[in-house]
């Protein structure tokens, strides 16, 4: 027989570690008979002794040994039939243990409220929590285990050995207790614990809705590609994070969940599955479709007259080289996927990284079938907190940019307020659309902790919010991890049994997993698990559905400062705002592309991101750079005219030339303004073919002598400038009236010289005829004579 080492002189300085709670137990356990099972582990006869040595041991350290529970079936306590458990215990001691007895423990007392729950997850590793079942143990025994070393255990345990008499939560675990060169104690050497309902023979079921959230960081370059890429192919791949959510929610088969997702990083997929292209200005528009503009790109429309334009030479020759792609039919703004022969021409990386997003996109498409339900947040996951107070504008057209539908995904959405930790502040609530779902946490609540449950459905003003329970993503207690797959189940479905032990309410539990979280393993467990009888897994708005609504004021709504400093600012979203603005600008001036304000908006939106609160330089930086590059493009169609015009007369024509220098056709408008009263009579609307050059004869009007300034803007179709300009002096030199009346005075006289001259001469001519005999005498002799 092996004395126990709390019954032992103390060890040496090698086991101070135990030795101290080896003492502090001899004290619990002393005149406590113990008896010694055929594998020659310890155990307690009863629950008494063991809580007087746990309660008096002290923490001075991990435990040896580490024990995990990575499998419990069923979730709860069976009303018969038995409870299957395994894991690990891992040796994370230097030295050797050997004879490893495993024994499970169970609680005495229920816990029948959500407080109670959040208090027991916060117990000490040490406290005693529930005695051990020690018939007919050990349940499992590891002969030995090396420094480092685990190895896996399983077992299984009778119901009649759970003895229980009140619905609600319990402690269950397992308890390790080994022996090393010392010898083994009463005392557990490593531990596991979770909690365990037990609902009895209820007949009723609890609304349970978990909540897939597709949040992501999403930022791009000045062109438009997505940036990040080692990120995104860690998350896209198989084992990532967003690969595994998707996963996780495909796992549950044909239960119904609800997905938030940000659309962005569905798009960002989308383009990473196309090989992460440049932002293209190629038509979206057929030319031929009727009510197009004209095919040829090179004609001006609404001009004033036939005389007032006159096309550069070689502006109207068809380009013998092929056209471009044809226009997209489905409308998308994320570029097609490659097909495989296009994508062997990628780098192996890129190749990689383009397949992993299409197979991510199938899988979301399958995962979110017709029984889910789609959540779509303002696109970009925008920061709505800070733009309901400095930019409400922003948030509705991010909102509206979401759309209804996700590309690539082919699934209906509806539209969703919500923040990475559930925290939005009241003003916000105020400016959300009525068919939004507001999903916030009910840590807003605080202040209403004395109502157990909280409510899950309220309503602040004339707003309805759902809440999402965080105890249940505070997961289960240490010492094992608190967010571990079976972790977060336990906790789930205890937060579900104590809500439907509840009868005044029986509030729905909502559960939206924490950002970021993967299951560990197989992530089907996690839905099985909830597969109990007196759970229902509904959407969101099935679990909510003819709840009356709980009115809470909303001063009694907590926001943290933490979260109110960590908002973003004016410069932020006035950053998304131009970039935006600046992409309006450029679909405004491409004839035949009704796209790319659509496209650039996707690259502005997500710059001003709950997730870009941590990296907001970086965001700003990426919003700067493509602003830039979009001006570049609207630069690129520039205005010219002479050094200087003269009017010989009160109006005349002035030329100017417009060339565009993008390879895509444009339509433009000229706006011309002088400094001094002047009519300028434009062409409406100018249509320039890919990089040529058309020129336009203004009429210019003025009753005032003197040098006009007059400025030539370039804008798009909308009358906002494009940014070039050209300033041509136009002198107004008209002749005074004198003059005129001196040049006609003079022009009378000499008209009337012209006339008395030719009188004269018609005069004298038929003075001439008379002098001369009525008939010449020609037979007369001398008549040759005067002839001569």
């Amino acid at each position: 027989m092996v004395l126990p080492r709390s019954l032992r002189p103390a060890p040496g300085a090698r086991h101070g570690r135990r030795g101290r709670a080896g003492r502090l137990v001899a004290g619990g356990v002393a005149g406590v008979v113990v008896a010694m099972s055929a594998a020659g582990g310890l155990v307690t006869p009863t629950g008494a002794a063991y809580a007087a040595a746990g309660a008096a041991a002290e923490e001075d350290g991990p435990e040896p040994l580490s024990v995990t529970i990575e499998s419990l079936s069923p979730g709860e306590l069976p009303r018969s039939g038995p409870i299957e458990v395994s894991g690990t215990v891992t040796n994370v001691d230097d030295e050797t243990w050997t004879t490893v007895n495993l024994y499970p423990f169970l609680g005495d007392t229920a816990m029948t409220t959500p407080a109670e729950l959040s208090r027991a997850r916060r117990t000490p590793v040490r406290d005693f929590v529930g005695a051990r079942v020690t018939d007919p143990g050990p349940y499992a025994t590891i002969e030995a285990l090396e420094p480092g070393e685990s190895a896996d255990y399983s077992f299984t345990v009778a119901r009649s050995r759970l003895d229980v008499d009140e619905r609600g939560v319990y402690w269950f675990g397992v308890h390790a207790l080994g022996q090393d060169a010392v010898g083994r104690d009463l005392n557990a050497d490593g531990r596991a614990r979770t909690f365990l309902p037990w609902v009895g023979a209820e007949q009723r079921s609890l609304p349970v809705s978990v909540v897939l959230p597709l949040r992501k960081r999403v930022l791009h370059d000045a062109q438009g590609r997505v940036t990040g890429l080692e990120s995104w192919a860690r998350a896209l791949a198989p084992g990532g994070t967003l690969a595994e959510v998707v996963e996780l929610g495909a796992a549950a088969d044909d239960a119904s969940l609800t997905w938030l997702v940000d659309p962005a990083v569905v798009d960002a997929a989308g383009r990473l599955a196309a090989g992460n292209p440049p932002r293209s200005l190629e038509p979206t528009i057929d030319p031929g479709t009727p009510g197009a503009p004209d095919a040829d790109g090179t004609g001006q429309s609404g001009s004033p007259g036939p005389d007032d334009s006159s096309t550069a030479p070689g502006t109207g020759t068809p380009s013998e080289e092929p056209g471009p792609p044809a226009p997209d039919p489905t409308g998308s703004t994320v570029p097609p996927r490659l097909d495989e022969e296009a994508l062997s021409e990628l780098d192996p990386a890129t190749e990689q990284l383009a397949r992993d997003a299409a197979d991510w996109l199938d899988a979301l498409t399958a995962a979110a079938g017709p029984g889910t339900q789609v959540l779509a947040l303002p696109y970009g996951d925008l920061d709505v907190a800070a733009a309901a107070r400095l930019s409400p504008e922003l948030y509705r057209s991010a909102r509206r940019r979401s759309g209804s539908e996700l590309e690539g995904v082919d699934r209906s959405t509806g539209p969703a307020l919500s923040s990475p930790l559930g925290f939005l502040p009241p003003e916000t609530l105020a400016e959300a659309r009525a068919d939004e779902t507001i999903l916030l946490t009910d840590r807003m609540l605080d202040g209403q902790r004395a109502v157990d449950p909280l409510p899950t459905v309220i309503s602040v003003g004339n707003r309805t919010v759902v809440l999402s329970s965080s105890g249940a993503v505070d997961g289960g207690p240490g010492p094992g991890e608190r967010l571990s797959t079976l972790a977060l189940r336990q906790r789930t479905l205890s937060e579900a049994a104590v809500r439907l032990l509840d009868t005044g309410r029986r509030s729905p539990l909502v559960l939206t997993l924490p950002l970021g979280w993967v299951p560990d393993g197989d992530g089907a467990a996690f839905f099985d698990g909830l597969g109990t009888s007196w759970v229902d897994l509904d959407t969101v708005a099935e679990a909510t559905a003819g709840r009356r609504p709980q009115p809470v004021d909303p001063d009694e709504l907590r926001y943290p400062d933490s979260q109110l400093e960590a908002e973003l600012g004016p410069t932020d979203l006035a950053a998304v705002t131009e970039l935006v603005e600046a992409g309006q600008h450029l679909q405004d001036l491409l004839t035949f592309n009704d796209r790319i304000g659509s496209v650039v908006s996707a690259t502005a939106y997500p710059t001003a991101s709950f997730l870009t609160r941590p990296a907001r330089a970086a965001a700003l930086r990426s919003a700067a750079a493509a602003t830039e590059d979009v001006r570049d493009l609207l630069g690129s169609v520039e205005v010219s005219a002479p050094p200087g015009v003269t009017l010989s007369s009160a109006s005349g024509r002035l030329p100017a030339t417009i060339t565009n220098n993008l390879d895509q056709t444009v339509t433009v408008r000229l706006d011309a303004r002088s400094d001094q009263p002047m009519t300028l009579r434009v062409p409406e609307s100018i249509e320039i073919g890919p990089e040529s050059s058309t020129t336009v004869l203004l009429n210019a009007t003025t009753e005032q002598q003197g040098v006009h300034n007059v400025t030539l803007v370039l804008t798009d179709v909308n009358d906002v400038p494009l940014g070039d300009v050209d300033v041509v002096p136009i002198r107004a030199a008209q002749v005074s009236r004198v003059i005129w009346l001196i040049m006609g005075a003079g022009a009378a006289l000499l008209l009337g010289a012209i006339v008395v001259r030719l009188v004269r001469r018609v005069r004298a001519a038929r003075a001439s005829s008379h002098d001369q005999p009525d008939q010449p005498d020609a037979d007369r002799p001398d008549a040759t004579q005067e002839q001569a």
